[in-house]
């Protein structure tokens, strides 16, 4: 058969380029898309995230208190950061605050004012407050009540009269959920500090006063002295007396007075006792609460190759079960100078059917002992002494109910076997948290108590000369090599592409 003719190769459909619009409006839905995708999931990150502190101390976690009280803040409050850059706690500061903002509810409003670089700013400040800034601090105004925290107020020194003190405790949070309250609330809590009973010394007594009323400023209370000996009765509206470690004893009248008001509804009496005081009349009203001071002196002795030693300055521990010194449990408190033990009629049959309740709050280290022969050169223990456990201060309360709105109004004391305490040498940081929380208390105010200063630490490190030598070459030879020779890799890939 001859061959059939060969049929052409049939041509296959040539593809349709897409056309530009097309392309132009592919490539904008896929932009639009993106910029939806990245706008929204930046969105749904501002506002819904997580945030953690990894420092070791915890130094940027509001307590549990602060917490709770700026979720039930009902006013707004504009705070000024009033620093500049050069401050060494100015990090700190702006991270506690910006805390406060974010969980103030929308009810914090903040702002940072340079007084060295933002001229303008800072002197509309000064307008508007009057105040002129002489130092940094942090401003806190809520309606018309104002309260300015200078950069003091925020940290603790070393002792020392030296002027370039470390810093060794930022207490920020303490100092500023403090004035909050103050701000907010208006109303500020008075003491009355009982003066004309001598002291051992004018100066030491000063330390007291003083450090009683910086406490007063960072707590919102205001200490007023007042002279039993000129008053018929301790006035009313006050929320509590302090006695300083009086020398000289109460009158029987005064003593009439005090036994008035410690049986008033609401009492409030904080008191630190001189060892070395003639006070016959106080320690008899003391051991009528509860709480008796048994006129010995706390103290360790032993005999050592260089002769006989004799140490006051007792070592003590806070009671673990304490609510209003819970957050201090783990620290130890140094009372310097002398103290005496106290006999605490804890579970008392007669004080029970009164409705009062005597806790101690701390109790000496093991090694210590109540002597009553202190003057000897090397005492011993024997059978007129006190042997452990040791209380030197504790908390007594009449009217104390488990239902909180009736222990408001529950009259409350706290007894501190020490005179030195407040000491301005040998005051620790924390014989002034202790004595906060002590006051806090007696304002029945319990629950900002628990806010601790943070401790600072500072790191040395020791490099060698060769560690030195190491650390050049690493960061001017050898890492800018590396990224030279990256870069040139590049070069070269792209140049044989």
């Amino acid at each position: 058969m001859p061959d059939s003719p060969s049929q052409p190769p049939t041509e296959e459909p040539s593809r349709k380029m897409p056309k530009r619009a097309g392309i132009g409006l592919n490539v904008f839905i896929q932009v639009i898309l993106a910029l939806a995708l990245f706008v929204g999931v930046n969105r749904l990150n501002y506002r819904h995230y997580w945030r953690w502190d990894l420092s070791p101390g915890q130094d940027y976690t509001l307590s549990e208190f602060t917490l709770n009280y700026l979720n039930s803040l009902s006013r707004d409050v504009e705070i000024s950061v009033v620093f500049g850059r050069d401050s060494k706690v100015f990090g700190e500061v702006e991270s506690l605050l910006e805390e406060y903002r974010l969980h103030g509810r929308k009810r914090i409003k903040k702002r940072s004012v340079d007084p060295v670089r933002d001229i303008e700013r800072a002197e509309q400040l000064k307008a508007d407050t009057g105040l002129s800034f002489a130092q940094n601090g942090v401003l806190l105004r809520c309606g018309t009540n104002r309260r300015f925290i200078t950069e003091e107020e925020l940290v603790i020194r070393e002792s020392g009269t030296a002027t370039n003190r470390q810093i060794i405790e930022f207490r920020g949070e303490d100092a500023i959920t403090s004035a909050l309250i103050a701000v907010v609330e208006g109303d500020v809590r008075r003491f009355l500090h009982v003066v004309g009973k001598g002291s051992r010394s004018d100066a030491q007594l000063g330390d007291a006063y003083s450090t009683i009323a910086n406490l007063g400023k960072q707590q919102n209370f205001a200490v007023t002295q007042i002279n039993l000996s000129e008053i018929s009765s301790i006035p009313a509206g006050f929320d509590g007396l302090l006695l300083t470690a009086p020398r000289y004893d109460f009158s029987e009248r005064e003593i009439v007075m005090l036994h008035d008001y410690w049986k008033s509804k609401r009492a409030g009496l904080f008191i630190m006792l001189d060892p070395a005081g003639e006070t016959a009349r106080l320690d008899a009203f003391l051991a009528s609460v509860g709480a008796r001071p048994r006129g010995d002196r706390v103290l360790v002795a032993e005999s050592t190759s260089t002769g006989a030693r004799k140490e006051f300055t007792v070592q003590a521990e806070f009671m673990k079960d304490v609510p209003f010194t819970r957050h201090l449990t783990s620290s130890s408190i140094s009372l310097a100078g002398q103290s005496e033990s106290l006999e605490l009629r804890v579970d008392d049959p007669v004080l029970r059917e009164q409705a009062v309740t005597v806790t101690p709050l701390l109790r000496a280290s093991p090694r210590f002992w109540g002597e009553t022969q202190f003057l000897d050169e090397l005492p011993i223990v024997d059978e007129s002494d006190t042997v452990p456990p040791i209380y030197l201060a504790a908390a007594v309360e009449r009217g104390a109910f488990q239902d909180e709105s009736e222990r408001a109004d529950s009259a409350r004391m706290v007894v501190v076997a020490n005179a030195a305490m407040l000491d301005q040498q040998t005051m620790l940081a924390v014989n002034r948290d202790f004595t906060a929380a002590c006051l806090n208390w007696l304002m029945s105010r319990e629950k900002l108590a628990g806010i601790m200063s943070k401790p600072k630490h500072a790191y040395r490190i020791q490099l060698t000369s060769r560690q030195h030598e190491l650390i050049f070459w690493v960061t001017s030879i050898v890492l800018p090599a590396l990224i030279l020779v990256f870069g040139f890799m590049v070069w070269a890939t792209r140049r044989s592409a």
